[in-house]
């Protein structure tokens, strides 16, 4: 039977910074030039990257953003509910996996520069999921969510900053 520990090491995925396990699967070897991007990048990025990403039991990614759409895919396990908050301070709560009546989808688009973390939906299961960004991701583009920060941002919010910071 396959568990989160099959996964784990078959894709031979290693701790994430944000929480959970990962595996860059894909990175384009075309590049845009620095020139050719938004201000908000500072150099060339790789056309696209793409990851596994596994989260398991009660572990959690946590609130971050990064500078380009990221495009998540359900592969295997429970579902996923992902949280995002846009600039304006709207909360969406996604729902990644394949149970359509439930509300769920098989592809979830999260916003560039919108805090996002997530959750299985299910305690003690797992969910791998797929992660493609555009353009590429580079750690440079990428922020960790600071409670304290995002709790000033957005105190609406406090249940989910808690729980994914």
């Amino acid at each position: 039977m396959r568990d989160a520990g099959y996964w784990i090491g078959k894709l031979k995925m290693l701790p994430h910074p944000e929480g959970g396990y990962f595996k860059e699967s894909y990175r384009s070897e075309e590049v845009y030039h620095g020139k050719h991007l938004p201000e908000r990048f500072t150099g060339d990025r790789n056309i696209s990257t793409s990851i596994y990403y596994l989260l398991e039991n009660d572990q959690c990614s946590k609130l971050h953003r990064i500078k380009s759409d990221e495009m998540w895919h359900f592969y295997d396990g429970s579902g996923l509910n992902i949280y995002a908050i846009d600039a304006k301070g709207n909360l969406t709560e996604y729902k990644l996996g394949l149970n359509c009546d439930e509300g769920e989808l098989p592809q979830v688009l999260i916003k560039a520069g919108d805090w996002f973390g997530a959750k299985p939906n299910k305690h003690g299961s797992y969910c791998l999921a797929g992660c493609t960004v555009s353009p590429g991701f580079h750690f440079e583009d990428f922020e960790m969510g600071d409670r304290k920060n995002l709790l000033e941002l957005f105190p609406q919010h406090e249940d989910i900053i808690l729980k994914l910071t």
